[in-house]
């Protein structure tokens, strides 16, 4: 997925609206009311103000916050104040306080995540502080570490260090190695029928298991 930034602009490779609660507001990811989803237009005044209270008190109560889906609501206050504001300085002075122009950018970054990473964000599978890492990385190589945390159970202080090693020119795979994680790498449990004509198909064919399974996924997903 192409990137594309400004120097003092957020990313711009998210696919739906900035601030609406595309993941928040799905009720199937995050279990709660779809309407209680608060969403954030950065080209309405009102709702650009809401959105500067909201990072204003976001930016108080991160510190060990548990409430995934409350965190992605104030990465998309953040992403949303930018755009009104127009440049991440202005979006820190707006929201006052203690915000600064590194916490409102770390966080829109967040909320600019493809919607498949936002949405394990949600359900709890990588936690926002990962994803905030995550979100330093760009192109394919963030689909990767994002697959790893999943994958490889990696820690957020782990994440951080691999994001840093990517964005130094190490090789997404070498640095998640140096971790002990070998993209691609995923343990599935299958049904008997299904793993029995596998395991069969493989040894008539004289192939991999994973060559049979990697050739009908990219069948089916592609």
């Amino acid at each position: 997925m192409s990137e594309q930034r400004g120097d003092d602009g957020p990313p711009t490779d998210r696919e739906s609206p900035v601030g609406q609660p595309v993941v928040r507001g799905d009720e199937t990811v995050t279990g709660q009311d779809a309407e209680q989803a608060k969403a954030f237009d950065p080209t309405d005044p009102e709702s650009v103000a809401a959105a500067a209270e909201t990072v204003g008190k976001f930016a108080e109560n991160t510190a060990g916050g548990e409430d995934n889906v409350y965190m992605l609501r104030g990465a998309a206050a953040c992403a949303a104040l930018v755009r009104g504001e127009g440049s991440y300085k202005a979006a820190a002075e707006r929201a006052g306080g203690d915000v600064t122009v590194a916490f409102i950018r770390k966080w829109a970054r967040v909320h600019d995540l493809p919607q498949s990473i936002r949405r394990y964000v949600a359900m709890g599978h990588v936690a926002p502080t990962a994803a905030k890492h995550i979100a330093r990385v760009g192109g394919e190589e963030r689909f990767q570490l994002a697959w790893a945390v999943l994958d490889g159970d990696l820690t957020v202080r782990e994440v951080r260090s691999v994001a840093s090693e990517v964005n130094g020119g190490t090789p997404v795979e070498d640095a998640l190695a140096d971790h002990g994680v070998t993209p691609g790498e995923l343990t599935l449990t299958l049904p008997g029928d299904t793993y029995r004509e596998l395991r069969r198909t493989a040894a008539m064919e004289g192939r991999a298991p994973e060559e049979l399974v990697a050739e009908a996924l990219d069948e089916n997903l592609s």
